[in-house]
């Protein structure tokens, strides 16, 4: 293949097309532009256009990686997942992917704590909150400094029986509804069950089996 021109993509930001004079245009970024060397004029052999196409798909999936990355936050984990789904190779999704990390783009111990904050910001509790790093990819060893960060469960589980009971007496029907919405939102037993006794003796209920 022999180079007749060299263009600049209008239609996608930091592409490069070689024009052959004859067969189908070859798509390059401009790291191959400089790495290999090339120009008008320049006669590439087979080998060397399996080497380029196989370096600008690289190349390619890492600019993908850091505007996922620069776009918002997350995981190495959720990175490498939609590094895949955009048809990298599971192998070289996960390299690029940890080397975004490496460069400091993506941070799995800051973005759980972040996740950790969203979510007792939303008054979930403690298991919900390790539901959603689970889901996010991030490692099981990151979680407990993100995990001391969430407030006093009993705050937060006062809070919402307040915002549903507003003051109001509640029937033994309603409070076993309220155990279990708290359940669902990420609470213990052990955390509900004071909460939902002391509604009990406002109501002039004592339980211990609520």
């Amino acid at each position: 293949m022999k180079i007749k021109r060299i263009e600049v993509s209008k239609h996608k930001r930091g592409r490069i097309l070689l024009i052959p004079e004859e067969g189908e245009l070859v798509r390059v970024t401009e790291k191959e532009l400089l790495s290999f060397d090339l120009y008008p004029g320049r006669e590439l052999t087979q080998q060397e256009i399996d080497a380029l196409l196989c370096s600008a798909r690289r190349s390619e999936t890492e600019q993908l990686a850091a505007h996922i990355a620069s776009a918002r936050m997350l995981s190495q984990k959720e990175l490498t997942d939609r590094l895949r789904r955009r048809g990298a190779e599971p192998d070289e999704a996960a390299e690029i992917a940890g080397r975004t990390a490496e460069l400091g783009a993506v941070d799995d111990d800051v973005y759980a704590g972040v996740v950790a904050r969203h979510y007792a910001a939303m008054g979930y509790g403690r298991a919900r909150v390790e539901q959603e790093l689970f889901r996010r990819g991030i490692p099981k060893e990151l979680w407990e400094r993100a995990l001391a960060e969430l407030p006093d469960s009993r705050e937060e589980i006062d809070r919402f029986l307040r915002s549903k009971c507003a003051g109001r007496t509640v029937d033994r029907a309603e409070r076993k509804r309220l155990a279990g919405a708290l359940l669902r939102r990420g609470f213990s037993w052990e955390e509900i069950r004071p909460a939902i006794n002391r509604l009990a003796e406002a109501d002039g209920e004592i339980t211990e089996d609520e």
